[in-house]
């Protein structure tokens, strides 16, 4: 297997490039507790819409699917808590980031963590009304949007964060499940011209 470096250097050939023709990133998905699959759907949808602006074709395996199978060009994400939308809040201290990625001596690693239930809980403290009603789909995009936020991090092999869009320092619940937010041009261009 070869691990994001390769990615990146293949993304930052290929600009002009349309998404379908592009290189395929490998985005594995592994899941410490409960997950819903309609929020998962979702999340897959908001990334691969995000990344389409990069462009990039983006294709998603289990890490129990991905025993026996090589792939080029992958990302690792363990979502770690309860990724559901649940009916009634629960209390969580929604302080601290809601995912990380692994960095090793400086060097940014494509491995990267989701606190799922600070994601839902910054969700449900920015929804009201029928909000609820679509409270997967709407947890489904954030997640989208968290883990496009550390793709950033990987895809330029760097900790530093835009200034608008997806990969701005931080998010709010409300920008989180807004229509709408996007990488910026800016952050298309760090990924293009990563060293």
């Amino acid at each position: 297997m070869r691990w994001l470096p390769s990615c990146a250097l293949t993304l930052a050939a290929m600009t002009s490039v349309a998404p379908a023709a592009g290189p395929a990133l490998t985005i594995v998905l592994d899941f410490e507790g409960r997950h819903s699959d309609r929020s998962i759907d979702a999340m897959k949808r908001e990334v691969e819409g995000l990344m389409r602006e990069a462009p990039m074709r983006v294709e998603w395996r289990s890490r129990t699917d991905l025993a026996g199978s090589p792939a080029d060009n992958l990302v690792v994400f363990r979502f770690k808590g309860r990724c559901v939308f649940e009916p009634v809040g629960y209390l969580y201290d929604e302080r601290g980031p809601m995912a990380f990625t692994y960095s090793t001596a400086g060097e940014v690693q494509p491995f990267s963590e989701v606190a799922c239930d600070k994601v839902a809980a910054t969700v449900r403290s920015a929804m009201w009304g029928g909000d609820f009603a679509r409270g997967d789909l709407l947890l489904g995009r954030a997640l989208g949007r968290v883990v496009a936020h550390e793709m950033v991090h990987m895809l330029t092999r760097s900790g530093n964060h835009g200034r608008e869009g997806v990969a701005r320092p931080t998010l709010s619940g409300a920008q989180l499940i807004a229509p709408g937010l996007r990488l910026s041009p800016g952050d298309l261009e760090r990924i293009y011209t990563q060293p």
